[in-house]
């Protein structure tokens, strides 16, 4: 059953002496959908317009950091709205973009020399490729072949047509293969759970990729590569998988052999969500570019960004010193307020730490819960980002079909009163096509007992849908 509420914010009108309600302007992502009334937030819970809450388990796409209606982020934003509400950054800046960038240039320990402010992951990702581009023509005439990147298969780096193109996201980039720039290919994820041969050990594993990766290298033309695009922690696409011990390492010597940028995509597992404000932290890394966004501001405003290291930027500044890329709103004054008081509130609440303790109660709970489930091939994740592949069978690991929509009715499901919980589905976990996850990633500030309801109601909700599944009755 797909959940279709009526909006009884709707204005009604009279159609041959009935009753019928208006349809919506919006162009929704599905317009066959009829979307549940969002009224508020508070804490934890969104509010929906009958008054109902549900739990927001997962920070809509792994956004919500802080959790809903912080007064302290909204007197910040509205501050800098009233003092100056945009900037044009043709000819000015502003106090609270320096303190933002500033704040996330330090935040690296020296590893990171300049922020790029923008209002999107997309957006971030398109500046980072340009970025590497333009890298390559500042450091010398002789690196103007450097036009292809290398990414991995099942991966997601954002909608825009250039971000699409460097993702691997099958499902999204099937309708715009046509469009998609064709100087990008793609090797392996790194996935112990379908990646890794029985009997390989994690070096094995590892020297096995790096060698994919050097092959990869070899066959386009290593003199012709900027860069290799990965997220540390692989979220919408394959649904919280984590890298192995020394892959990084691995993927960024092979890099560095042959003279390409390690890009890591942060946007929605960095600005704490793994446990640490950056995601490369954990694994003896410091990328070239970095994208973060989703985190970094809460969802309070649209804001995410580019983090350059020190080797990139003094190239830059070193030659024409100027970027040749740019946005209405970038550096938007509002965008950065939120993000900066967001970052202070994570900082200064000792949220992180926060994370990592609620991060381990998270996991063994849905191990102890859902780990047994016949239909529950893999939990991963680190910090508060957790993922739950589904399976059809557990010995082969066989996925439902995409038709299926597993993960979609699942999180449907969840949103009825008897439940509660809103987590975020995906697909395309087990091949690009088929598979199904979702991803458990609450607030930072999430308590004990939230997280002992959220693996009950999560667990009771899983075995509801499956044993409605097996019997082939109503799903829902």
């Amino acid at each position: 059953m797909v959940l279709r509420p009526i909006d009884p914010t709707h204005e009604e009108a009279a159609v041959d002496g009935k009753r019928t309600v208006a349809k919506s302007a919006v162009l929704h992502r599905d317009l066959g959908y009829d979307f549940l009334p969002l009224a508020g937030g508070e804490g934890n819970y969104l509010v929906l317009g009958d008054g109902r809450r549900i739990f927001d388990g997962s920070g809509g796409a792994a956004v919500g950091c802080i959790g809903w209606g912080n007064e302290r982020v909204a007197r910040a934003v509205m501050r800098q709205m009233m003092a100056i509400p945009y900037c044009s950054t043709v000819f000015y800046t502003t106090k609270v973009q320096e303190d933002i960038c500033r704040y996330l240039v330090d935040s690296t320990n020296g590893n990171m020399s300049r922020a790029y402010i923008v209002n999107s992951g997309s957006e971030a990702m398109e500046a980072a490729v340009k970025l590497a581009r333009q890298y390559f023509l500042e450091l010398s005439p002789t690196q103007n072949q450097r036009t292809r990147f290398i990414s991995r298969k099942q991966s997601y780096h954002g909608i825009t047509l250039g971000a699409l193109a460097i993702g691997g996201h099958e499902y999204r980039r099937a309708k715009f293969e046509p469009l998609l720039m064709k100087n990008v290919s793609r090797v392996s994820p790194c996935n112990a759970f379908r990646g890794k041969k029985t009997g390989e050990t994690d070096e094995e594993y590892v020297a096995r990729l790096a060698k994919e990766l050097d092959d990869e290298f070899q066959a386009v033309g290593p003199e012709t590569v900027c860069a290799f695009v990965a997220e540390p922690v692989v979220g919408a696409a394959l649904g919280c998988v984590p890298s192995i011990p020394g892959y990084f390492k691995a993927m960024q010597a092979v890099c560095r052999k042959y003279g390409a940028l390690l890009i890591l995509d942060e946007v929605m597992c960095g600005m704490g969500r793994t446990g640490t404000l950056h995601a490369w932290e954990q694994e003896g890394v410091v990328p070239d570019l970095q994208t973060i966004g989703k985190a970094l501001g809460g969802g309070y405003q649209p804001v995410a960004g580019v983090l350059a290291n020190r080797g990139v930027v003094d190239v830059l500044e070193k030659g024409s010193s100027v970027f040749v890329h740019g946005h209405t709103y970038q550096g938007h004054p509002a965008g950065c307020a939120a993000a900066l008081e967001v970052q202070r509130i994570i900082r200064e609440e000792n949220l992180l730490e926060n994370v990592r303790a609620m991060g381990e109660l998270l996991s063994r709970r849905l191990q102890e819960r859902l780990g047994a489930h016949p239909n529950v091939g893999n939990i991963r994740g680190r910090g508060l980002f957790w993922g739950i592949e589904f399976v059809a069978d557990k010995k082969t690991m066989e996925a439902f079909p995409a038709g299926d929509r597993v993960a979609l009715t699942i999180c449907e499901r969840g949103l009825a009163k008897e439940y509660g919980i809103s987590v975020y589905p995906g697909n395309g976990s087990a091949d690009g096509i088929n598979g199904d996850h979702i991803i458990i990633s609450p607030a930072y500030n999430v308590r004990s007992e939230e997280i002992e309801w959220t693996v009950d109601g999560i667990g009771r909700l899983v075995d509801d849908f499956f044993a409605a599944h097996r019997a082939g009755g109503d799903s829902c």
